[in-house]
């Protein structure tokens, strides 16, 4: 009896420190799911590789720490790995290391959707988005199970997208990206960008939305997601849920 008690108290305790994540490709073509975690925030990382291949339908479940900080989550387009194994192995993106990413270096090249976590965050909140600071290249809705807001990019921006932040584009010619007026450098200074918010606009204040070129055409489409670096004032960007409730997650692409 002991030693079932043993185990069934371990088992309990192995549950209350973790959180099942389920990332789902509802899109209608391969998906190559990228996980990063920033070392400098936090060690804990997920019970899961750093990339793999989502074949249309398919869905894969880990475990992660419930103390997960600066994660994010993110697909790539049109992959292959075989030629040329790193940040440029697919059309948008890769990361370096290739299918699996570097768990130091390896986050993703723009344009890239990227949904975001800090698990057990300040005011024992999850902190979660779905972030097109680095630009859009696939839908994503991040769902949970304890009825907190959903974050989303639900919405393909990628053919509607600004001229000169459309692409980069598959071998057809059709875009599979939309850029961020940052990483397409509108304004031709980004160390001094109000597109970037740096140099004299790195302050809430100095770079508002209305400084930040095609903002609206991001925003109105996927008012749930963070567009750029201060879109907190939005009220609809930066999401949390009571990290009491333990509550599981799921990044859907193409929902």
């Amino acid at each position: 009896m002991k030693t079932v008690l043993a185990i069934v108290t371990l088992s309990a305790l192995s549950g209350a420190t973790a959180r099942t994540f389920t990332v789902k490709n509802n899109c209608a073509y391969t998906v190559w799911p990228a996980l990063f975690t920033d070392l400098n925030a936090g060690s804990a990382v997920p019970d899961q590789s750093t990339g793999w291949e989502a074949a249309p339908g398919t869905s894969v479940s880990f475990t992660v720490p419930d103390n997960w900080k600066a994660g994010r989550i993110w697909g790539r387009r049109d992959c292959d790995f075989n030629t040329n194994p790193g940040p440029n192995s697919c059309a948008d993106g890769g990361c370096n290391g290739g299918l699996e990413c570097d768990p130091h270096t390896g986050t993703g090249v723009p344009p890239a959707t990227v949904a975001e976590w800090t698990l057990q965050g300040d005011g024992n909140q999850d902190w979660y988005d779905v972030s097109l600071v680095d630009g859009y290249n696939l839908p994503i809705r991040v769902d949970n199970s304890g009825g907190c807001s959903v974050a989303d990019c639900p919405v393909d921006l990628a053919p509607n997208c600004p001229d000169a932040l459309k692409g980069p584009f598959d071998s057809s010619g059709a875009p599979v990206g939309c850029k961020s007026a940052c990483s397409a450098n509108l304004d031709g200074n980004p160390s001094d960008s109000a597109n970037c918010c740096s140099g004299s606009h790195n302050t809430a204040a100095t770079c508002p939305p209305s400084g930040v070129q095609d903002y609206n055409y991001f925003k109105s489409n996927c008012p749930n997601s963070y567009v750029y670096a201060y879109d907190e004032s939005s009220g609809t960007a930066l999401w949390t849920c009571d990290s009491s409730k333990a509550v599981d997650y799921t990044v859907t692409f193409c929902p």
